[in-house]
């Protein structure tokens, strides 16, 4: 099972760190991955932590704003973002699985996601 913590209504230029708390299974085991989905939007894959290496990778919309990383003691990741901007809101999802690329076909744990809101 996947938690998912932190959203908020915030206005743009602000931060946030959202949460993802694992129980059931071994986080560090799999890859992780944030993914959002807007209103009327596809989802979209934000940042992925392959389970080989953990080094985490990210869209380009959210490069060197948001920053993911795992906390192996206490089977959880975060996702923290700063400089949020309006574009940004949208329900945040994490997600666990087998798929190095977060292709969400091979991520078979979901979170009920999280809201996020960006005010301009």
């Amino acid at each position: 099972q996947l938690v998912e913590s932190g959203g908020d209504l915030v206005h743009s230029g602000g931060s946030l760190r959202l949460s993802c708390a694992a129980s059931g299974f071994t986080l560090a085991y799999e890859s992780v991955g944030w993914f959002r989905q807007a209103p009327g939007k596809e989802r979209e894959l934000v940042s992925c932590s392959p389970a080989t290496y953990n080094t985490p990778k990210y869209s380009d919309s959210v490069k060197g704003r948001f920053a993911m990383a795992r906390e192996h003691a206490k089977n959880s990741m975060f996702l923290q973002m700063n400089s949020l901007k309006p574009e940004d809101t949208a329900v945040y999802y994490c997600a666990a699985g087998w798929s190095s690329d977060c292709n969400p076909y091979g991520m078979n744990r979901w979170g009920e996601g999280t809201q996020v809101t960006v005010s301009s």
